[in-house]
């Protein structure tokens, strides 16, 4: 169409800040995923667990409870590094099946669609796309993880006293390092293989196959090989020998700590990689 008058001007009015220009696109990727009524229910199921550990945290210091079932306070098992150990195993399943879950949802349409041509028309980097994405999953992935096992060690410090939580503060740091590091991982695997699939289920089918057949595999190459370096692609194994070692938890894991960082760090570049490849401005059709 040709423009006989020349009377459009530039946009002159209030610009977002650069800073904050990726919570735009996590704004619409909340709205996106709190429009599934499923999804909410799910992450509201993920919050059981927490609060049956919180129960058990209150009931076990409970006297008259504890007396009305005749029940020893000293054969209960501790709030300690094993107790958090087995949180971080529960929480860490169920944040691997929210990633598979809400990743397709915020990612894959706007490869179906053809949108990035539109997103990058405006003032965004691929780097902010990848962060207004990301921040979407690692806040819901935080209050199923070590969001709620920090409001359990808060539970468990206001019982015990000063003096518990002054000489257990390591496991606060152990909840939130292990459990970050975990999301972490697991939004940039959702993420990317999200963007190479233009289909919601096969991108969630996808990211949940990452962790089982990595597991099937490992296992076999181990039982084939006779060897214990299959469990290198089970990222459950690797997870678990991370957070046995930040509980101070033995788990007779023949896995050392340094390969299961080696193995992590491997992922989350080849996930960088996957996203730098496959998030551009344009797309080539052949």
């Amino acid at each position: 169409m040709a423009v006989h008058k020349h009377t459009y001007k530039d946009y002159t009015g209030p610009r977002t800040p650069v800073w904050s220009r990726f919570l735009v696109l996590a704004r619409f990727g909340f709205a996106r995923v709190f429009h599934l009524k499923f999804l909410l229910l799910f992450i509201i199921g993920c919050l059981f667990y927490p609060l049956v550990c919180a129960a058990y945290i209150y009931l076990s210091h409970n006297p008259a409870f504890l007396a009305l079932f005749n029940i020893p306070a000293d054969r209960l098992p501790h709030v300690d590094g094993r107790f958090f150990y087995f949180y971080s195993i529960v929480q860490g399943a169920l944040a691997y099946l929210l990633t598979a879950f809400v990743g397709p949802v915020l990612v894959t349409p706007d490869f179906a669609n053809g949108a990035m041509p539109l997103y990058f028309s405006r003032p965004f980097s691929r780097g902010e796309y990848v962060a207004g994405r990301i921040s979407v999953l690692l806040t819901l992935l935080s209050l199923i993880t070590w969001i709620p096992g920090l409001v359990l060690f808060a539970i468990q410090s206001s019982i015990e006293g000063w003096s518990w939580m002054t000489g257990n503060l390591w496991l606060a740091g152990a909840i939130v390092f292990g459990l970050l590091v975990w999301i972490i991982v697991l939004a940039l695997i959702g993420l990317a293989l999200s963007a190479w699939v233009k289909w919601k289920i096969g991108a969630g089918a996808l990211v949940l196959g990452v962790i089982f057949a990595g597991a099937g595999f490992g296992t076999a190459i181990n039982s084939l090989m006779r060897t214990n370096y299959g469990a290198l692609i089970d990222l459950t194994q690797v997870a678990h020998t991370i957070w046995s070692y930040l509980f101070r938890y033995d788990t007779g894991t023949e896995m050392s700590v340094s390969s299961a960082w080696i193995v992590l760090a491997v992922i989350s570049l080849a996930c960088l990689w996957l996203l730098i490849r496959r998030i551009r401005p344009f797309e080539v059709v052949k």
